[in-house]
């Protein structure tokens, strides 16, 4: 979860949110090298007491802003398209779930399993029993086994809403009448905290998420409790 005055992004908790960080990261540097060249051109622009108002043409200068800007393109181009790649559908899941976006709460189904389905609300800031989180602690949180490739499918029953788990680095809209797949794998066990991030109404900001990540054995104690 976030911390205060927290400047980037969460920690990492699956392989595709690392590779995010790492993107991020190799992304920033190129735009740090940029920014400084640029404001280096200005000032020295904005300083010189030469000029010369007899150059008809640069060819040598127009062929390295043009060379330059396309090999930074591909060295950003390169490490997404492998992200992208990653983030596919994966063929044979381990474990598949079904969450459903309503106005305004979520709704969660193990397809696995017969009956094995629930709502998620949040619990009322009057509710919360000391050390609970304000806005972001619901009544029934999604119980998941780490180190385990798991698939959800993703709708919506009314309007638009967006399934979203920053530390796992997932963000997947909730669209009516069509079923959107995000894959996530977790690497350590812990609770882990999301909100609807799409503009759904008057009470977008309080239908949370909440996974909780355990052993493959614990999981399968919760889901035969559930049953």
């Amino acid at each position: 979860m976030p911390y205060p005055t927290q400047l980037g992004f969460q920690d990492a908790t699956s392989p595709i949110m690392e590779e995010l960080l790492h993107f991020h990261d190799h992304t920033l540097m190129i735009v740090f090298l940029i920014s400084t060249l640029v404001l280096y051109i200005i000032s020295a622009m904005l300083t010189t007491q030469l000029s010369n108002i007899r150059a008809l043409d640069a060819q040598e200068v127009e062929t390295i802003w043009t060379i330059l800007p396309a090999m930074i393109l591909i060295l950003i181009a390169l490490p997404s398209l492998r992200i992208l790649y990653m983030m596919d559908e994966i063929n044979d899941p381990s474990l598949t779930v079904k969450t459903i976006g309503h106005q305004w709460y979520w709704s969660y189904e193990y397809t696995d399993y017969e009956d094995l389905t629930f709502d998620s609300y949040m619990i009322p800031t009057e509710e919360l029993k000391p050390g609970e989180l304000r806005l972001l602690e619901v009544d029934n949180r999604v119980v998941l086994p780490m180190e385990m490739p798991i698939r959800m499918l993703i709708s919506s029953e009314d309007v638009l809403h967006s399934w979203t788990i920053p530390s796992l680095g997932l963000k997947t809209d909730a669209i009516p009448g069509r079923l959107n797949q995000t894959t996530l794998m977790s690497t350590r066990p812990g609770l882990f905290y999301g909100q609807c991030s799409e503009i759904c109404g008057s009470n977008h900001s309080f239908m949370p998420i909440v996974l909780e990540m355990v052993s493959l054995k614990t999981f399968e104690n919760w889901s035969s409790s559930m049953l």
